[in-house]
């Protein structure tokens, strides 16, 4: 059976702002290493599939980075989303073009801005994957083994019913469930059966078809609309006007919580959503006192900071526990704990229409 590969690449990547703006988002920034992030993940996957089997979606904005950054990605792979309208359109809106194209293949869902340092690990438990989502109408997941009780990520629970294949375990999932207090994901990181929910996603294409249709019936008449004008020359205005149409919702709300055939592979190869600034604390080496240091930096008594130049010197003395981002324009300060809230910044910049620093 046909493999195919859906990068989900419309995001802004707004918490990593300033360096991630409207007309360059995270996903084409060098965040670890000499290539853009979802140059990163075609590569990955170049390990699986042909470049003719990934699909990218993303928004009008980002159509010409992308022609830029993946040359070899054949043009009619990239699916421009008219509006932003989360996981669930986004994933159906690729379910159709790619049936079409690759009839009841098994689709393989990834974010286009994580890090997975290890490849080889990654391709093994995509590998076992399909094979699950291959056997009758499976869903399946991959869920990250926390290391800390994380109250950013959204978390996957696991029943006791588990299997072994190409040695790895899958397990039935139980529930998904939303981003935990402090102490929730405390209880969730010592109970061993929770993890963090990585938002990947494998099944076959027409089992996802058949969810959709179930239980977001609204969503599936839009899409089947759309099938009508493949071939036409209306194709592109039909799908502009159609997906407009579509709920705000994600495929964990739509689909994932309400269907019981789900299951999870508990997972371990070096994986970071690279979700707010702190996040180059993980994928980073730290200098003795802690600090990640990156550009033309003079640092005295400054302990566990995260300073990034962009060619102008940034002096600190006496520092603890701050963010320190320079641009061209914009210069962030904020204290590490306020990392995740830095979109209010965005937002105050919205309402006094300042929309050139966005």
């Amino acid at each position: 059976m046909t493999i195919t590969c859906v990068i989900m690449a419309g995001g802004k990547g707004e918490r990593f702002w300033p360096k991630s703006r409207t007309n360059l988002p995270k996903q084409f920034l060098n965040i670890s290493g000499n290539k853009s992030m979802i140059q990163q993940s075609i590569t990955r996957l170049e390990k699986i599939v042909d470049i003719s089997q990934i699909f990218i979606v993303t928004n009008e904005l980002y159509a010409e980075l992308l022609k830029a950054q993946i040359p070899h990605l054949p043009t009619s792979n990239i699916i421009i989303e008219p509006v932003g309208r989360n996981t669930a359109p986004c994933v159906g809106l690729a379910s159709v073009i790619i049936e079409e194209k690759f009839p009841d293949s098994t689709m393989v869902v990834i974010p286009s801005d994580h890090i997975i340092e290890n490849d080889e690990g990654f391709i093994k438990i995509i590998n076992t994957a399909v094979e699950v989502a291959q056997d009758n109408s499976n869903l399946v997941t991959l869920g990250i083994k926390p290391t800390y009780p994380e109250t950013g990520y959204g978390y996957i629970e696991s029943t006791n019913e588990t299997k072994q294949l190409n040695d790895l375990q899958v397990h039935k999932v139980n529930k998904f469930v939303e981003k935990p207090d402090a102490a929730t994901a405390q209880s969730y990181l010592e109970s061993g059966n929770f993890y963090w929910n990585s938002g990947i996603f494998i099944w076959r294409n027409s089992v996802i078809r058949n969810y959709i249709k179930e239980l977001m019936p609204q969503m599936h008449d839009l899409l089947e609309t759309m099938k009508t004008a493949f071939g036409t020359p209306q194709r592109d205005e039909v799908i502009r006007t159609e997906f407009a149409k579509m709920p705000d919702q994600s495929i964990d709300y739509g689909i994932m919580e309400k269907v019981n055939n789900i299951y999870v592979i508990p997972c371990v190869f070096g994986w970071d959503d690279v979700g707010s600034w702190t996040a180059l604390e993980r994928i980073n080496e730290l200098d003795e006192d802690g600090n990640v240091i990156r550009g033309n930096i003079l640092n005295l008594d400054t302990k566990r900071c995260i300073i990034e130049s962009n060619g102008k010197l940034i002096a600190t003395l006496g520092i603890e526990d701050l963010i320190v981002v320079d641009t061209e324009d914009v210069t962030l300060i904020c204290t590490k704990d306020k990392a995740q809230e830095v979109k209010l910044l965005l937002k105050e910049l919205r309402m006094q229409k300042r929309e050139e620093y966005l």
